[in-house]
């Protein structure tokens, strides 16, 4: 069973939301032409709570993309983002939907961040994904979604490190630097990670 993971499609990371990805909004397309073709198909939620720890506005003084550090973890302060039940946490609305048969919440424990749909940053609670996915007999997984130097990027080292077969769908995911997605992609590459494209999907 193959599963296609979309990871945070939501309003705030898309251009005119409060950490919009460059060109975000153009993977939304890409990802309902590429639901049609999985067995399964899965989503992420960024779920902040108000006043997060990995907000610079939860730190006084701090600005919106400084380092930082969150419970013994490096972290980079973000804009407010993806608070729960905000019109910026909901999931783009040119998003189909009907095929999503579970989504993950993530992000939800106000002393830690989680960029990964498997894991918070240190490891420390599990989303349940990765069960899931084994649950429903799942051994390979294709990742879509935004940012692909951050979100994207560690769910699909969390799922190289749980055992699945890796496959990120290179043009359906954009990321908020280009030096950045080059050594997400060089790292991923040297762990075994695969690179496809929409097209060699769908045809």
């Amino acid at each position: 069973m193959q599963a296609l993971l979309l990871i945070d499609l939501q309003n705030d990371f898309v251009p005119g939301g409060s950490l919009a990805v460059p060109g975000g909004d153009a993977v939304v397309a890409l990802a309902n032409q590429l639901q049609p073709h999985f067995g399964l198909v899965v989503a992420t939620q960024d779920w902040h709570p108000a006043g997060h720890g990995s907000f610079a506005s939860a730190h006084p003084g701090r600005q919106p993309f400084e380092q930082g550090e969150l419970n013994g973890l490096p972290q980079t302060l973000w804009p407010d983002h993806c608070v729960q039940g905000t019109p910026g946490a909901e999931f783009v609305s040119g998003l189909d939907q009907h095929r999503i048969e579970a989504i993950f919440r993530k992000g939800t424990d106000p002393g830690i961040d989680s960029y990964s749909g498997f894991f918070d940053n240190g490891h420390r609670k599990s989303t349940g994904l990765a069960d899931y996915l084994r649950g429903r007999g799942v051994t390979a997984v294709y990742l879509a979604g935004l940012a692909a130097d951050f979100c994207v990027y560690f769910s699909a080292l969390d799922a190289l490190q749980q055992g699945f077969q890796v496959f990120f769908i290179e043009d359906a995911a954009r990321a908020i630097s280009p030096e950045g997605y080059q050594q997400a992609r060089t790292d991923l590459e040297q762990r075994g990670a695969q690179f496809v494209t929409t097209a060699e999907l769908v045809a």
